[in-house]
């Protein structure tokens, strides 16, 4: 019935990287888990099959999600739950979103959104460090 999923696995750096896909957000254009060390980031896309008529700009949505939950902290006293994005993440979905945006044609109008959400963090790194 579900295929089975495409598992790639390279070295970046000192650091093993494995990309895992066809089993998560089934029902998305594209998904993919990121595995770093012990880092995961579950990234889908989904895009709409046809563009809004007369529409003259390319809607492409990035979201960065980092999780409480992921670092192993659970939001106490009031706010109970998840806020709105933090700066840091306003400023590496801007990162994510700068080289992506000149892949698409400039005659594609159809809306794109990424979300990229952190589920698991290696606190002996920075997600935003290079090798």
């Amino acid at each position: 019935m579900f295929e089975k999923p495409v598992v790639k696995t390279f070295q970046y750096g000192n650091h093993t990287v494995t990309l895992e896909t066809g089993v998560m957000a089934r029902q998305a254009t594209a998904a993919v888990m990121v595995n770093m060390d012990d880092t995961a980031v579950f990234v889908s896309v989904v895009g709409k099959k046809e563009a809004v008529e007369g529409q003259d700009f390319f809607p492409l949505t990035v979201n960065y999600q980092e999780r409480t939950y992921a670092a192993g902290k659970i939001p106490g006293g009031f706010f109970k739950r998840e806020g709105r994005p933090s700066e840091g993440e306003t400023l590496i979905a801007r990162l994510i979103d700068r080289p992506i945006r000149p892949l698409f044609p400039d005659a594609f109008k159809n809306e794109v959104q990424v979300i990229a959400t952190v589920v698991s963090v290696n606190q002996t790194f920075s997600l935003t460090s290079q090798p």
